[in-house]
């Protein structure tokens, strides 16, 4: 029990810092990057998001 505990938790901080690197590389990402790209920021947030956190 408290291994699956232990598992969970390290489970949780990986995908939390996982997302945050990528959160950080897409504000990193200035305004003509992004029309370069023909992305929107919000977008990528979201499937960011989604592809994480399901």
């Amino acid at each position: 029990m408290f291994n699956d505990l232990m598992n969970r938790a390290r489970n949780s901080i990986a995908k939390r810092k996982h997302y945050n690197r990528l959160v950080a590389e897409i504000d990193s990402f200035s305004s003509r990057d992004l029309a370069d790209m023909r992305a929107d920021r919000s977008e990528m947030l979201y499937q960011v998001h989604k592809q994480i956190y399901g």
